[in-house]
């Protein structure tokens, strides 16, 4: 041992599969660690390049001098010696900070170790290992930061050799994974994650390897791979190249970020809007009362609770602005809407609530009397025994609440325009989740978009109603017996509150045995229409008994049209005479009338178009039809044939096909053509059918014709 050949490696001695070479950068580089080999006298007999660095001293100004001389201050020179002899007699080693001298005559802190060395002759020898103390401190500090992270970072993270097998695991990816260390470390990917995508994790992990740019948060949902059950979690997943300070690959390094909550409050908020959204879009697609408390209430189940009750105070539907109910006092609600998801427990529950139509009268302590009373929500997170009895309308209610398992209730007001109309009443059953307070702010938003529909629905309702009462009054109640006629009817309102008023019907006697038809559509709707209509009605009657010819009664209810205010109407009038077997017809802007004949095909009468009465100064005239007996004369409103995707002339072609067929009587053709031809129910519908009995009826002269009595035609 007494040359350096001694120390280097020899043939045959380095593993299998490997070659020697120098890799720099490795952590020895940075710790530039200098070796040092004193014979058993204390001469220095071996002295690395390193040793020249960190000392100053050349191999040739080293070799062959005392150590403890060349390296030790004065001070300490009996101290070294005495560890020297021990070290070198008794084995073992030294390990410490030890001052040393430098060729420039300071002295610097080292690291050092000592150890005993014996030759194959018996010959001993002392081995020196240093290094700088601060390099080292520096090492070693930023190495006990790095584990110091990694152990306590709430991020997981993991470090994996060149084979991508795992090498280092911190205890935040092991609860990330639901696995322990021990399941990782010394496991390639594709072993220690098999509920994973393993091969898209290693085809990325290698590209990562290969090229060095790292790959950043790539998001993924899935279960735990552990146990490969319980929620999913959302994961970003960032992978990097390690390297030593040459560039030559170590591993890789990957961090795994839970962002579950981050991405299941981002899920909630999406959720929400969209409900929100729909809830624009669903609600209030009518003005019918019942069905946009449906559409509420079917928006919010089942994203927002398992049951849902919409109930409006009974006294709102009078019309009457109410306010809210005052405290302490009773509230009787009239139920409009329940839904419920397509759970047993829910259809349970639902049994318990009041059915649609139904009055309920409920006491003060009640929640929903609470809730309408104050104007504000009712929540109660966890429903206990002891809340039922005050969300429930009684005993039988409370079984079935608590069979069902309710364990989250919230009611809040139907608020629109300053008053409260009802409540919406929340329960979840099937959902773990309680309500939060999150939830009480968006059914509360979704309660005050529907609320508004709701109190346009009450007051177009009632309006419709109004309207409708005043275009029925109006309408004559039964007309007399005409003579040669057999008269058949029928007048269908609008489905909507500002579409009813405008259409109607007459037939009146007049001297000589004659008969006048009346048809006609006050352009516009709702109450003013209607009241127009009846204006106009009156007119009509009272022009009638003049007996003066039909172009000459337009003419004189056009001067009544243009008295009124911006009012038009289209009215088409007939005269039947019996005697003559004919009809004098004029028109006014209106849709022609058919004639009916047994064994013809039915055809529109052809009539001058003439204006709509009102435009004032134009012209009418008066047109003969033929009627025979067996024949039907069909008068009707635009209501009937009018669509608004269609050609007039193709649905008058469809009338006139539903018409041609075997002889009908007059009743059955109304309720055909009211149940085949009109699409929708957006206009009023005013039909009146005269068929020509065989048998005349011998003359009289009729009363003085009058309004007809306020009462609904038959249907």
């Amino acid at each position: 041992m007494g040359s350096a050949d001694t120390f280097r490696p020899e043939p045959g001695r380095i593993p299998a599969g490997h070659t020697a070479r120098h890799e720099p950068g490795s952590l020895l580089d940075v710790l530039s660690v200098a070796a040092v080999v004193l014979d058993q006298d204390g001469r220095i007999v071996l002295w690395s390049p390193q040793a020249e660095e960190l000392f100053g001293w050349t191999p040739a100004e080293a070799l062959g001098s005392f150590a403890a001389r060349l390296l030790v201050a004065e001070e300490d020179f009996e101290t070294v010696l005495a560890e020297f002899a021990r070290v070198v007699s008794e084995g073992g080693g030294w390990a410490g900070v030890f001052p040393a001298r430098h060729k420039n005559g300071g002295s610097r802190l080292i690291e050092l170790r000592t150890m005993r060395l014996e030759d194959e002759d018996g010959r001993l020898y002392a081995l020196g290992m240093s290094t700088d103390q601060a390099v080292l401190r520096d090492v070693e500090r930023d190495l006990a930061l790095s584990l110091r992270l990694v152990a306590q970072s709430p991020i997981g993270l993991a470090v994996l050799d060149t084979e991508l097998r795992y090498v280092l695991v911190n205890p935040a990816l092991e609860r990330i994974n639901d696995l322990p260390a021990e399941r990782h470390l010394g496991r390639p990917v594709r072993d220690a994650l098999p509920f994973a995508d393993t091969e898209q994790i290693e085809s990325a992990m290698r590209r990562v390897m290969e090229t060095g740019i790292p790959l950043l948060d790539e998001f993924s949902v899935g279960r735990p791979v552990g146990s490969g059950v319980g929620p999913d979690r959302a994961l970003l997943v960032s992978y990097y190249r390690l390297e030593d300070a040459g560039g030559r690959p170590l591993g890789l390094a990957t961090s795994v970020v839970d962002v579950t909550d981050r991405h299941r409050a981002a899920a909630e908020a999406r959720r929400r809007l969209s409900l929100v959204a729909d809830a624009s879009v669903l609600i209030g697609t009518t003005l019918d009362l019942d069905q946009t408390a449906r559409e509420l209430a079917e928006v919010v189940v089942p994203d927002l609770a398992d049951v849902a009750a919409v109930d409006v105070l009974d006294t709102v539907l009078g019309g009457t602005r109410s306010g809210s109910v005052p405290g302490g006092q009773a509230a009787v609600f009239r139920a409009l809407a329940v839904a419920a998801s397509d759970t047993a427990e829910a259809a349970e529950a639902v049994r318990a609530a009041d059915p649609p139509g139904q009055i309920a009268k409920y006491d003060a302590d009640r929640l929903v009397t609470q809730c309408v009373s104050t104007g504000r929500p009712v929540h109660i997170a966890h429903v206990t025994a002891a809340d039922l009895p005050r969300i429930a309308r009684d005993e039988a209610a409370v079984r079935l609440l608590a069979d069902a398992g309710l364990h989250s209730y919230m009611a809040v007001p139907l608020i629109a325009r300053g008053e409260v109309l009802g409540a919406l009443d929340l329960k979840r059953i099937g959902n773990p989740a309680p309500f939060g307070e999150d939830d009480v702010v968006l059914a509360g938003e979704l309660a005050a978009r529907a609320a508004v529909c709701i109190d346009n629905a009450r007051w177009y309702q009632r309006e419709r109603a109004t309207a409708l009462t005043l275009q029925r009054d109006l309408l004559p109640h039964r007309p007399p017996q005409l003579a040669g006629l057999d008269i058949a009817y029928r007048y269908q309102p609008a489905g909507l509150a500002n579409n009813v008023g405008g259409d109607w019907f007459d037939a009146i006697p007049q001297p000589g045995g004659k008969s006048a038809l009346v048809v006609g559509d006050v352009m516009g709707s709702g109450i003013n229409a209607a009241a127009a209509m009846g204006q106009l009605r009156t007119a009509a009657r009272t022009l009638t008994g003049l007996g003066i010819d039909p172009a000459q009664v337009l003419r004189h209810l056009d001067d009544t049209a243009s008295g009124l205010d911006q009012m038009i109407a289209t009215c088409v009038y007939a005269v039947y005479d019996p005697e003559r077997g004919r009809a004098c017809v004029a028109n006014a802007g209106h849709l022609p009338p058919v004639v009916l004949r047994p064994g013809h095909r039915p055809e529109l009468v052809e009539l001058p178009t003439g204006a709509p009465l009102g435009v004032g100064g134009i012209p009418f005239e008066s047109v003969s039809v033929d009627l025979a007996p067996g024949d039907q004369l069909i008068l009707y409103t635009d209501g009937l044939v009018e669509t608004r995707d269609q050609a007039i002339d193709s649905r008058l072609e469809a009338l006139l096909a539903l018409l041609d067929g075997p002889p009908r009587e007059p009743e059955a053709t109304c309720d055909l053509l009211l149940k085949d031809l009109p699409e929708g129910n957006d206009d009023d519908v005013a039909l009146l059918i005269a068929r020509v009995r065989a048998e005349p009826d011998p003359v009289s002269e009729p009363p003085n014709p009058s309004p007809a009595s306020p009462d609904s035609p038959a249907p």
